[in-house]
This record gives C-alpha cells, sequence and structure tokens, in this order.
C-alpha cells in the first residue's frame, strides 16, 4: 500500500488541553463553592462553625442564611428548643421500700454556651450527661422520705428533685424548663400493705359511725320516754282537775271516726256506742 498520500489528523496542542481542563476544573470548583458557600438555619436552631485551620469558633450563628467558606468551613447545627425525656429509675426511700420512679424532664442547650457543649460533650449532649445527674439526683432526693412521705408529699418531692437537677445540668450548660413526676411505683408488698391499712381504716371509721348512730338512738329514746311520761302526767293531771277532759277527748275521737267514715266508699254501719254518740250521758254523769 502506499501511505505516502495519506493525510494525518492534526493533534491539538498540548496547551488547548490544559486550557480544557483548567476551564473544567474551575467550573467544578465554582459550582461546589456556590452549592457549600451559604448555608441556612431554621427556626429554633442555632449554628456553630468547625474551621479547619482555627477548630471550633466562639461565634454562635442565629436563624437566617449565612456565609461559610467552602472545604474550609463546616456548620454544626444545634436544635435550641425543649425536648422532653422520659427516665426511669428504681430508687430506696429513707424506710428501705424500694420505688419506681418515672420523671419528664424539658431541656434545651443554652445557646450561648453551644461552642463549649460541642468540645466537651458533642452534638449528643442529652443522651450522655442526662441519665446519670438524673439518676443520682433521684436517689439523693428519694432516700431523704419515707414511703407515706413520697404519696403525700409528691409536689415537695418534685420541687426538691427540680432544684438540684436545675443545679447539676446547669454545669452542663443545659437548662431544664420542666421537671415533673410521671410514675411513683413501690414494690406489691408494699402496696398491699397500704390497701390493708386503707381498709382497716375504712371499717373503724365504720364502726365509729355505728357507736355513735347507737349513742344517738339512745338518747332520742330517752328523751322519747321522758316526753310520754311527761305527756301521761299533764293528762292524769287534767283529769284529776276536770272530769269533763275525757268528754272533750271522746268527742274529738268521735269527730276524727265520722270523717274517716264519711270519706270511705264503703258503707259501715256502726251502733252509737262505737260512734261515741251517746254523750247525753255523759251529761247526765256530769250533773250527777
Amino acid at each position: 500500500m502506499d501511505f505516502g498520500n495519506m493525510k494525518v489528523p492534526k493533534m491539538p496542542g498540548l496547551g488547548a488541553v490544559t486550557a480544557v481542563v483548567t476551564v473544567g476544573i474551575l467550573g467544578a470548583a465554582a459550582v461546589y463553592g456556590s452549592a457549600n458557600s451559604l448555608y441556612n438555619v431554621e427556626g429554633g436552631n442555632r449554628a456553630i462553625v468547625f474551621n479547619r485551620l482555627y477548630g471550633i469558633k466562639n461565634e454562635v450563628y442565629p436563624e437566617g442564611t449565612h456565609f461559610a467558606i467552602p472545604w474550609i468551613e463546616r456548620p454544626i447545627i444545634y436544635d435550641v428548643r425543649a425536648r422532653p425525656h422520659l427516665i426511669e429509675s428504681t430508687s430506696g426511700s429513707r424506710d428501705l421500700q424500694m420505688v419506681n420512679v418515672g420523671l419528664r424532664v424539658l431541656t434545651r442547650p443554652v445557646p450561648e454556651k453551644l461552642p463549649t457543649i460541642y468540645r466537651t460533650l458533642g452534638q449528643n449532649f442529652n443522651e450522655s450527661v442526662l441519665p446519670s445527674i438524673i439518676h443520682e439526683t433521684l436517689k439523693a432526693v428519694i432516700a431523704q422520705y419515707n414511703a407515706t412521705q413520697l404519696l403525700t408529699q409528691r409536689e415537695a418531692v418534685s420541687r426538691e428533685i427540680r432544684k438540684i437537677l436545675t443545679q447539676r445540668a446547669a454545669a452542663f450548660n443545659i437548662a431544664l424548663d420542666d421537671v415533673s413526676i410521671t410514675n411513683l411505683k413501690f414494690n406489691d408488698n408494699f402496696t398491699a400493705s397500704v390497701e390493708a391499712k386503707q381498709i382497716a381504716a375504712q371499717e373503724a371509721e365504720r364502726a365509729k359511725y355505728a357507736v355513735e348512730k347507737a349513742e344517738q338512738d339512745k338518747k332520742s329514746a330517752i328523751i322519747r320516754a321522758q316526753g310520754e311520761a311527761k305527756s301521761a302526767e299533764l293528762i292524769g293531771q287534767a283529769i284529776a282537775e276536770n272530769p269533763a277532759f275525757i268528754t272533750l277527748r271522746k268527742i274529738e275521737v268521735s269527730r276524727e271516726i265520722a270523717g274517716i267514715v264519711s270519706s270511705s266508699r264503703n258503707k259501715v254501719l256502726l251502733s252509737s256506742k262505737d260512734l261515741l254518740l251517746n254523750l247525753g250521758t255523759f251529761a247526765s254523769e256530769g250533773k250527777v
């Protein structure tokens, strides 16, 4: 074959290749820089910045859009809103009763101390601090009360726990917004003894009521007997002083009988003696 007349395509020079590569690198850097130079801090959050040259900056960035040097700086976002945590702990009371206490706490990091929190505790500060200080605080407070006081003075116990726990959490730059006891459970033996005590107290109150009722019934019977005796005495005295008193009582009784008979739908035949209509005899007896 004759290769003398063949045309070989010209290859671009090294300078053109370098220019293309340079443009590509610059374009990629521009895209990376534009995508990573701005970051947003959402509502309820705060940001701190880690710089590869200086470490964690001391400045805390509020909500909004902020600038960061690409690759050199990296934002770290913290949620500074109060979050609930439920923790249970078993502690011994002063009278050696085992108590299972459930505690609900609302915690949030102190925004101004976020750089310190990140340096000492990291981002999972709640998980690394709260369980230990809550368990210790509960054991210290519960040991000051006996089982009965824990039931009757629950609000005071909750205040004492909150006071101590707030001081302990403040040492780690954590703020406590609320502390409340959600569960207070004793062992089965103590619960059974409390129920038996309540039943005995109710039985005692019921027996006391029965005794008081009997005393009142006794007083009522005495007063009733005294009244009847006084009434009999007065009736006897009236009869002795005025025999016509018996006649008056018979008239009253006959009136009552006549009223009952007249209002009845049945026909009733009674003798004059039953109706006490022979009052003339009383008049004649009065004259005698």
